[in-house]
């Protein structure tokens, strides 16, 4: 593990996509997941595991879309956060345990990803801090994650990628519901100035 200096976050725009190549790797993060997994159906998200998942999401960052945040120790990408409206994963949509709880217009926090060397520094907090951010900027007044709650400290950290309770407790996100014992859907309330 390598103490994070210098942490800095900025949006994922065509500019830094090979910093986003280089976090990844060449499996795309998760098993050619590549984030895309809340984009797409069930089956073209198989289908496209991946080279198609890298592709699709790389045509997102060329149209001009921000699918998310990168965080940089010493100029280096050591972490990721996908956030945007909510609607622009149709999986969401699609979940019986996520599916929509009111009305309200929010932005969602689906995935995390974060280098091996910068694990367990709390990397996580500040990206959810950051995405909160970036969310108000674009007009968010809700933020909204669906962390898991593993209910001990010992899982795989690839059961993180969605983050846990206690990060998004610590960012100040609270619990609204749970269909699911382990899957909470927590907000974060932007308040605005009058």
């Amino acid at each position: 593990m390598t103490a994070l200096v210098g942490l800095e976050t900025h949006p994922l725009t065509a500019q830094r996509w090979q910093d986003l190549e280089m976090l990844f790797g060449r499996r795309g993060a998760c098993a050619g997941c590549w984030c895309m997994y809340w984009r797409l159906s069930r089956l073209e998200f198989s289908n496209g595991a991946g080279e198609g998942n890298r592709n699709a999401l790389h045509k997102l960052v060329d149209s001009g879309e921000v699918p998310g945040l990168l965080a940089y120790s010493a100029g280096q990408p050591v972490g990721w956060i996908s956030v945007a409206p909510r609607q622009d994963f149709p999986v969401l949509c699609r979940s019986r345990i996520l599916k929509q709880v009111d009305e309200q217009l929010v932005w969602s926090i689906v995935c995390f990803f974060v280098a091996k060397s910068a694990r367990r520094q709390e990397l996580t907090v500040h990206l959810l801090n950051e995405a909160v951010r970036f969310a108000a900027e674009h007009g968010a007044k809700i933020v909204e994650g669906y962390p898991i709650d593993p209910q001990t400290d010992q899982y795989p950290d690839a059961f993180a990628y969605i983050g846990t309770v206690s990060a998004f407790r610590q960012a100040g996100f609270m619990e609204i519901m749970r269909r699911s014992e382990k899957r909470p859907i927590m907000r974060y309330f932007i308040e605005t100035q009058s």
